[in-house]
């Protein structure tokens, strides 16, 4: 890797305190400058290898760029290159003395929408690309509304490309003053607008001289500083059990422990937790990470939890708390993003249902409606959802889910699909409705 250091950001996390992880995805048009964006930041990070860097160089200019194309970084397919377009979801990560960064850069193009909502559903950020020359399209719009129905907590709108506009103040001013009021028709808690060009770096690492109008931070700047602590949720406590560990020892005889990723809440030894779907109740005994016993767990941890009783608990349980529960529901009501290429979903069809640590079966009772997500209009004459549609379904499940709305709980509230015939994932889903 480059021997250049980053420059330590005033107020940097002190040596020894561990670093907080911000996933953030790009989205936007096709040609609107992300793998460029991606690719510039990774650079003045100076989170490249040398021969990444080397190599990056020796095909610009076999391609004769006249300049070291950054978006090559990301682009890495060939069938990319030939057309000019991200196709996958490239995931790219770097740090800097404040945060560490987890990057997935977003296909454009309306038939890999599917693959947008992939890259977005676990992100704390979006950062949606606009083009100042073509201000906002349909993709910019469509992107939006999908961050905000991936319950995305920031949202960041990068006009980008101001230089070939002569850094005008009143290109940027409409197009935000344009993205504001779509944004206002949406749930979109917190969004920031910053003016840049990827190509050159202005205001992607530090401030540009060529915008002394604006008088935000560079978009580097707000990565490392947006607050997002707050957006876990730390009041309801929900703990899908993976797997029962009981060593195979002749010295430990007794040992029980319930391992899992903590999707919300905090858990402490000594608490009152019940077990669903059974519904008996246990104080935690114990809670250990591969580093050792600790004092209090909360998402993301992983952790194996010990309890003070023995119940009977497997795969696909949760504990929770015995006052705040997810519903115990087979009836679901959820919006989905149908993936697959092979078939449409129609009412009637069946499928596996993979919720938190829960394996199921499902049927589609009934859609509701298609969701055109460029204009919002409900379609409620619609009878099936294509490739990258949406739509809102009612589904039947062979055994209850323990759930919560999304809008309250990303990782109980989300559920996938898949073909049983060919095992392909075939739809994202988010629950809306228990009842």
């Amino acid at each position: 890797m480059s021997t250049t250091a980053f420059p330590v950001a005033e107020g940097a996390a002190p040596e020894g305190r561990a670093m907080d992880l911000l996933r953030f995805a790009t989205a936007g048009s096709v040609d609107d400058g992300k793998s460029t964006l991606i690719g510039r930041l990774l650079y003045d990070t100076k989170s490249l290898f040398t021969d990444q860097l080397a190599a990056v160089e020796a095909v610009s200019a076999a391609r004769g760029d006249e300049y070291t194309n950054l978006a090559l970084l990301t682009d890495g397919l060939r069938a990319e290159r030939e057309q000019g377009i991200t196709i996958d979801v490239a995931h790219r990560y770097f740090a800097t003395p404040r945060r560490k960064f987890i990057i997935a850069d977003t296909p454009g193009h309306i038939q890999y929408t599917r693959n947008m909502v992939t890259g977005a559903s676990t992100a704390d950020l979006a950062l949606i690309l606009v083009d100042a020359r073509k201000g906002l399209v349909e993709q910019s719009r469509r992107h939006a509304f999908l961050c905000s129905l991936l319950r995305v907590p920031h949202l960041v709108l990068c006009v980008n490309k101001m230089d070939l506009v002569d850094w005008s103040q009143d290109v940027f001013e409409r197009i935000s003053d344009e993205f504001t009021a779509f944004a206002a028709k949406l749930e979109v808690p917190d969004l920031t607008v910053v003016p840049i060009s990827a190509l050159h770096g202005d205001n992607i690492v530090t401030r540009s001289e060529h915008t002394p109008w604006y008088e935000g931070p560079s978009l580097l700047h707000h990565l490392e500083r947006v607050h997002i602590a707050s957006d876990r949720n730390l009041v309801d406590v929900r703990f899908p059990v993976q797997y029962v560990i009981r060593p195979q020892s002749t010295t430990v005889t007794d040992y029980r422990g319930y391992a899992g990723q903590v999707a919300s809440g905090v858990l402490k030894p000594g608490d009152e937790v019940m077990v669903l779907p059974s519904g008996f109740t246990s104080r935690i005994a114990g809670i250990e990470t591969a580093d050792g016993p600790v004092a209090e767990a909360f998402p993301p941890m992983s952790v194996t939890v010990r309890l003070t009783d023995e119940i009977d608990i497997s795969r696909g349980d949760l504990i929770c708390r015995p006052n705040n529960a997810p519903a115990v529901a087979q009836d679901i009501e959820a919006m989905i993003c149908w993936m697959d290429e092979s078939q449409p979903l129609r009412p009637g069809g069946k499928y596996a249902i993979k919720h938190t640590t829960r394996s199921a079966r499902t049927v589609v009772r009934g859609l509701h409606y298609r969701l055109d997500v460029n204009s919002l209009h409900r379609d409620e004459t619609a009878t099936e959802l294509g490739l990258n549609e949406i739509g809102r379904v009612r589904l039947r499940t062979t055994v209850p889910l323990l759930a919560d709305e999304y809008r309250r709980n990303r990782t109980t509230g989300g559920f996938i699909l898949i073909d049983e015939t060919t095992n392909r994932t075939v739809a994202a889903g988010m629950i809306v409705d228990t009842n």
